[in-house]
């Protein structure tokens, strides 16, 4: 105490103002508790006996700030609650009595089908609580769920926010592929679905195949044509449009004219020249078929391609990455074509007459450019109907 009452000159040397702070601050602790905060309590005074303390100023130590607003300033020294954390806490604790009225209500009701709805609980999970729950009886606790086989802390807890908070999942159908999927390139749907006719063709190793369909899916023509000069020797691009200037020349006129795009491999190099032939049929047949004004953005566009994939998805023939024949799919439809009420598409009696045989196994007057040519304008028209829906 003699050192306080000292003068205060003796406290310009850094050691005694060192010995007073120090012997303060051993009083201070002797008249108060180890509370933290702006308020301390004295140790025989009753809770709400409580004295203010003061911010000191850094520069000289002697001036005293009276803090004001106790609500807002201590507030910002107490920390908040930590979080319920999903690897550790007791479950119970990070819910409400509702929330886990709600959560344990499911769980001991609920019907494996209903369980498996809930994210995480597919499969194993729905079957092991349900098993659990006739063994042990209803779950009494979140944290019983636990116990539950294959189901620890953090999937238990992705599974109760799921079902406080429940999203609905589609189910999944067999998904309907959209215009962009099909066909390139893109177009207005509208300007579709009021075309009255379309052509479907198909372009083979030595020969064009073609289908004239309406929109009442009735088959008006059905025709191929052979092509002697495609890949015979040495490419000449004055041959390959030689012949495919004659068959531009039969086909029948149409709102627009479909053309098979394949997927070939840029890997296998035995199929570059297949490539090659395709793209280079596929650009005579766009130049030739295309108005000059299809660049008017209010005129659509009159060639397309479709995806040989999609055909082949349409109509399930596809094995992995690869399409197989389509004739046992066109002799069905042309069955269907005489037997029901409402086929697929209608043939007319000639063109029945005509390829009745020509799709058997073994037969050489048929050909899968003519199938390919029937399915992709049978799959046009119904996934164009599908995405109409």
């Amino acid at each position: 105490m003699l050192l306080l009452k000292t003068s205060d000159s003796l406290f310009k040397f850094p050691t005694m103002w060192f010995a007073r702070r120090f012997l303060s601050s051993v009083v201070q602790r002797s008249q108060y508790t180890g509370q933290s905060g702006l308020f301390r309590r004295p140790q025989h005074c009753p809770p709400s006996e409580l004295e203010l303390r003061y911010l000191q100023c850094t520069c000289c130590w002697r001036s005293r700030v009276p803090v004001a607003g106790f609500e807002t300033l201590e507030a910002s020294f107490i920390s908040p609650p930590a979080p319920c954390k999903e690897e550790s806490g007791p479950l119970d604790a990070c819910y409400t009595a509702e929330q886990r009225h709600l959560i344990l209500q499911l769980l001991n009701t609920g019907t494996q089908s209903e369980l498996a709805d809930v994210k995480l609980l597919r499969g194993r999970r729905s079957r092991n609580i349900v098993e659990y729950r006739d063994k042990n009886g209803p779950f009494e606790t979140l944290e019983s769920v636990v116990n539950v086989p294959r189901l620890k802390h953090k999937s238990a807890v992705t599974a109760f926010n799921f079902i406080l908070n429940p999203v609905k999942r589609e189910k999944k159908s067999k998904v309907k592929l959209k215009m962009a999927r099909f066909i390139k390139p893109e177009i207005d749907k509208s300007w579709l679905k009021d075309a009255s006719s379309i052509v479907s063709l198909i372009c083979g190793i030595n020969k064009i195949a073609w289908t004239h369909v309406d929109r009442s899916m009735t088959l008006l023509a059905w025709e191929q044509k052979e092509c002697p000069n495609f890949l015979k020797g040495t490419y000449m691009a004055t041959t390959y449009l030689q012949d495919v200037s004659e068959v531009v020349a039969l086909l029948p006129s149409a709102d627009f004219y479909i053309i098979e795009k394949l997927s070939l491999s840029h890997q296998n190099k035995s199929l570059f020249p297949i490539m090659a032939h395709m793209r280079a049929v596929e650009a005579m047949l766009f130049a030739l078929l295309e108005p000059r004004n299809a660049e008017m953005s209010n005129t659509p566009p009159r060639v397309l391609n479709m995806m040989r994939t999609a055909v082949g998805q349409h109509f399930g023939l596809m094995v992995g990455d690869s399409r197989v024949s389509g004739a046992g799919v066109v002799q069905r439809l042309m069955t269907e074509s005489v037997t029901q009420k409402c086929p697929r598409i209608n043939l007319p009696q000639e063109l029945l007459l005509k390829y009745r045989n020509s799709f058997q196994m073994g037969s050489r007057n048929g050909g899968e450019e003519l199938c390919g040519a029937l399915l992709q304008a049978v799959a046009f028209y119904e996934l164009l109907r599908e995405c109409s829906e």
